[in-house]
């Protein structure tokens, strides 16, 4: 017999499932580097831009001091100590000053691989944010941080605008980005009544508000009427109603907006486009800008953290990667570099539209020239000619970013580059993403983030249908998918069959630990209850059912299955002969009906 063994790659990281199941090697990523500069991370393809040498402790504000080695480096451990009569305000200050506050311990309690004290330190770091406006912790806001340390969060993309949707809309589309998991949603609305949509927003909300400020700065007047008043006013205002981060496109220069004339799409970014007509009209630099210290100043008021735009992203594959791209986001680091001067948590926003081959390079680029400040994408789509399908596009390229330094995904709907989305857009877009922050996340080895697979594959081989639908991130989905075939609750499914399905016939060889985890394996007596109304609407959408199967489906009894009290099933090939399961699965497979022929 010869030898077939491959060597496998060098395994740094955890083993992503913390009980070690399966005979999986583990995570092929780096070790895992909490407190350095490569928390969690993808090895490094040749010629990617290492990691800085800097972190926000290069970048203390003036008057502030810590302890430092001969190479004037600062002495691991270390905290900070401030000016006398100096009372911290913002996270970052407090994790400088070596506090772990309520907000840090609460937020540690989302990732269990991580305490508090490490939370505290990636934060003092400027790798981690924990966005909390102190006005919105009053409300229902559930404190959670972001940063390549924690786990992969998702953004949704959410606003009212001129031609559609309106305030109790926008508070259901909250709603309903929250119950698929969304961590973080942002309020782009730019028409209806602005201030009372976000306030109702902000008090619903459990998890971090975003806003770009400039729509409303400009609202009932033109762009070139702009001016700084108008920047700080509206700033005052939405960190007063408890706003938990700002993209301010602070970036995008004078001196970039020639990169941009050959552009296939120029500028794509609402805020980037509104700043470079202010600029061209006035033939001034970007006030975003030029008072950037004025801003950090309202911002750190009431702990409203940055997250500096990419105003200047490429909206289409072919300006990707482009100079103005890059140019923009060399400054974005010097923006970094001057909000952490001021006390203020930063994480920079990165670019839409990049081929597979050139995300990794945009990941590590970013972590170098923005001193591995968290980095949060849109996307990116991966091709641009698959409208109404840019979820899929942009979870191929989120999955890729994340994996290779991204720390926060913004969600992208079917709706994408067609219209305002829809409730079951938001949904679509949140369950994309959950997947690509998923599946960064068990590959970059973080502790425990495969036990969720693990416990569904152990499901699974037992074939218990119920543990499985149990286990599911949309268990009303797996469930009316799974009954729309075979509607009760066997040892195979319709896909193979009984004689043919592979996971019975393994969970039988008794040599085989398939099928028999404990806590798994099926019970001797199992019924499948009738569709819930979400399941039933499931099904109708989806139209291959005729109304009396649909009906029957929802209405079913325990004798309709063969379950009436002190019988089993007799539906369960595993109580009968190979012959009578045959006979029960021609029987009682689901027979679909054709869809009516379309009228000419």
């Amino acid at each position: 017999m010869s030898d077939s063994s491959i060597p496998l790659p060098l395994r740094g990281a955890p083993n992503p499932s913390s009980t070690k199941a399966g005979t999986t090697p583990g995570s092929f990523a780096n070790a895992a580097d909490v407190g350095g500069p490569l928390s969690y991370s993808s090895p490094d393809t040749p010629g990617m831009p290492k990691p800085s040498e800097k972190t926000a402790w290069d970048f203390l504000p003036e008057g502030w001091t810590v302890e430092r080695d001969a190479m004037g480096r600062r002495v691991e451990g270390a905290f900070a100590i401030a000016p006398a009569g100096f009372l911290p305000i913002t996270q970052l200050e407090h994790a400088r000053l070596g506090i772990v506050t309520r907000e840090m311990k609460l937020a540690a309690e989302r990732e269990p691989h991580l305490s508090a004290e490490q939370i505290r330190d990636e934060i003092a770091a400027g790798r981690m944010i924990l966005p909390a406006n102190r006005t919105h912790l009053g409300f229902s806001l559930e404190p959670m941080v972001i940063g390549r340390a924690s786990k992969t969060k998702v953004n949704a993309n959410m606003g009212a605008s001129p031609i559609s949707s309106g305030t109790d809309e926008e508070v259901e589309k909250l709603r309903w980005a929250e119950r698929w998991g969304a961590d973080t949603v942002m309020d782009l609305s730019t028409g209806g009544d602005l201030d009372e949509c976000r306030r109702a927003i902000l008090k619903a909300s459990r998890v971090p508000i975003g806003t770009v400020p400039i729509y409303s700065m400009i609202l009932g007047k033109k762009i070139e009427d702009l001016t700084l008043d108008d920047i700080l006013a509206t700033l005052r205002h939405q960190a007063a109603q408890g706003v938990d981060y700002f993209t301010i496109h602070a970036g995008v220069l004078r001196e970039h907006l020639p990169l941009v004339k050959d552009r296939l799409i120029g500028i794509v970014s609402r805020g980037g486009s509104l700043l470079a007509k202010w600029m061209i009209v006035h033939g001034k630099q970007n006030p975003m800008y030029e008072h950037f210290e004025l801003i950090c100043d309202v911002m750190r008021e009431h702990d409203v953290s940055f997250s500096l735009g990419d105003g200047l992203r490429p909206g289409g594959l072919a300006d990707a990667s482009d100079a103005a791209q890059l140019a923009e986001l060399a400054t974005l680091g010097e923006l970094t570099e001057r909000a952490w001067r001021k006390g203020v948590q930063v994480m920079v926003e990165g670019p839409g539209h990049v081929p597979l081959d050139q995300i990794e390079f945009n990941m590590k680029l970013q972590r170098r020239l923005c001193h591995g400040a968290p980095f949060y994408v849109l996307g990116p789509l991966v091709t641009d000619v698959f409208p109404g399908y840019d979820h899929i596009t942009s979870g191929i390229g989120a999955t890729s970013a994340a994996y290779h330094g991204a720390s926060m995904l913004c969600y992208v709907t079917p709706k994408e580059h067609l219209g305002l989305p829809k409730k079951d857009d938001v949904k679509q877009g949140c369950v994309v993403y959950k997947i690509a922050a998923h599946a960064a996340d068990v590959a970059l080895g973080i502790p425990g983030t495969r036990d969720w697979d693990d416990d569904l594959t152990r499901a699974r081989a037992a074939l218990n249908w119920e543990k499985q639908f149990e286990l599911s991130f949309d268990p009303d989905l797996a469930r009316a998918f799974h009954d729309e075939d075979l509607d009760v609750d066997t040892d195979f499914c319709a896909m193979c069959g009984h004689d043919w399905c592979s996971v019975r016939i393994s969970k039988e060889i008794v040599e085989f630990a398939s099928g028999k985890a404990e806590g798994f394996e099926r019970e001797r007596v199992v019924r499948s209850p009738a569709l819930t109304p979400e399941q039933r609407a499931i099904l109708e959408q989806r139209g291959y059912l005729p109304p009396e199967e649909l009906h029957r489906l929802a209405t079913k009894t325990r004798k309709a299955v063969g379950a009436d009290k002190g019988q089993k099933a007799g539906c369960h090939s595993d109580y009968v002969d190979p012959d009578a399961a045959e006979h029960m699965q021609s029987q009682k497979l689901v027979k679909l009906g054709k869809k009516p022929e379309a009228r000419a």
